[in-house]
């Protein structure tokens, strides 16, 4: 589900879950019966956006990309997950291969259903000014830019690669660190150069929550579990203010800018099936609190 609050410059928010196949959601998200292959269709009724979290352990086909953006109407959207090969094993550094290697994958397939990049890096993985100034440098900022990277791919994507768009259409990236060194003013200086969103993360207290919106034109959130990290649900009054939150982000009235903005936020909190009733939850918060629904 997604909403824009009333006038004409305000933000869209979409409300969404970090993937949708989990055996604990059968029977209970999803009713009893209701065939795998469909769960995705069942989620693309009930929300606008969802994370690809696959494409984060393995590079995926053009086929995958296909078949989910053909399983969800025209009006949704997907957020990408970057691959841990880039952050995790390669920790930003020497990663031009391994991105155009991403990009050619699939993930263009998407065409016009392609949302926000999301790079999360590993919990030890501090702020290097110079790593993270090449690394940013390296994003593409549009689809034809991605295509470009997509075409320097190496080996192992011979007669496997996407290389087609649909038309020119930007790209927009988040990141999501992990210590605290990301808030400081350089690395929101190098973040806020390059329109990309320092993601807005719930972790329990496990991590760093960064409520700095100002570095994109867009805000991305990740809600990872209030008070148990990946498990806990959202109580009523967490969502309310997280709703409260929200509004003020796509209206520009909680921004130190004032700027409108686009919200992106996702549920990770699904050990224990809480995501999507969450999602759900405060997508209608969101619609009543913008009084439009989408």
């Amino acid at each position: 589900m997604n909403a824009r609050p009333a006038g004409a410059d305000a933000g869209r928010v979409r409300v969404g879950i970090s993937g949708w196949r989990y055996a604990g959601w059968r029977g209970d998200f999803y009713p009893t019966g209701l065939a795998q292959r469909r769960e995705l269709e069942y989620v693309g009724e009930r929300m606008s956006t969802a994370e690809l979290n696959g494409s984060f352990y393995s590079l995926q086909r053009p086929s995958s990309y296909q078949r989910w953006r053909s399983e969800v109407p025209e009006s949704f959207v997907f957020a990408v997950k970057g691959s841990r090969y880039v952050t995790h094993m390669l920790r930003l550094r020497a990663v031009e291969t391994a991105l155009a290697n991403f990009f050619a994958s699939g993930v263009l397939a998407l065409g016009r259903q392609l949302g926000p990049v999301l790079w999360q890096l590993p919990e030890r993985e501090e702020f290097d000014a110079d790593v993270l100034a090449e690394f940013l440098a390296l994003l593409p900022r549009t689809t034809g830019e991605a295509l470009a990277l997509a075409e320097r791919h190496d080996e192992r994507l011979d007669g496997r690669a996407w290389l087609e768009i649909e038309d020119d259409r930007p790209i927009r990236h988040a990141l999501e660190p992990r210590s605290a060194g990301f808030g400081s003013d350089a690395a929101l200086a190098l973040l806020r150069s390059h329109d990309t969103a320092l993601v807005v993360a719930d972790t329990a207290g496990r991590f760093p929550r960064f409520e700095e919106v100002t570095t994109a034109g867009h805000v991305y959130v990740r809600l990872h579990g209030a008070t148990d990290l990946y498990a806990s649900g959202y109580t009523d009054a967490e969502l309310d203010e997280w709703a409260d939150r929200i509004r003020g982000w796509a209206d520009g009235s909680a921004a130190s800018d004032g700027r409108p903005r686009d919200v992106w936020v996702y549920f990770d909190n699904d050990a224990r099936g809480r995501a999507p009733h969450d999602a759900v939850a405060l997508a209608r918060r969101c619609d009543a609190a913008f009084r439009l629904g989408g």
